[in-house]
């Protein structure tokens, strides 16, 4: 007169039916975080491999006043901001060349 045990159909069948839960929730939670180092992988390689297009800005384009040196120019929201040997900020249309703007520099 021996108990016998319950029969068990596979490797999941003798854990109890929260460890199951818990094995398929960690499996799961498993293959989206490697999907996710995969897919960040694959946007740094794309983003990292693209060629920027230049920005092509020929400082004899913008008219200065004669016997004003050139000291910087940058590139800003379409706008080209020169400045200066003579202590003023010049804002030109990058499309135009024409100047904008002239602003002291204090």
């Amino acid at each position: 007169m021996g108990v016998e045990p319950p029969e068990t159909s596979g490797a999941g069948g003798d854990l109890p039916p929260q460890l199951r839960w818990l094995k398929r929730l960690v499996t799961v939670l498993t293959v989206t975080m490697i999907g996710g180092v995969l897919a960040i992988s694959a946007v740094l390689v794309i983003r990292l491999n693209a060629e920027s297009a230049p920005v092509v800005i020929a400082p004899g384009d913008f008219v200065l006043p004669d016997g004003v040196g050139l000291v910087g120019i940058s590139v800003i929201e379409g706008r080209v901001v020169v400045v200066g040997d003579d202590g003023m900020i010049r804002v030109f249309d990058s499309e135009s060349r024409e100047m904008i703007r002239e602003i002291p520099v204090e």
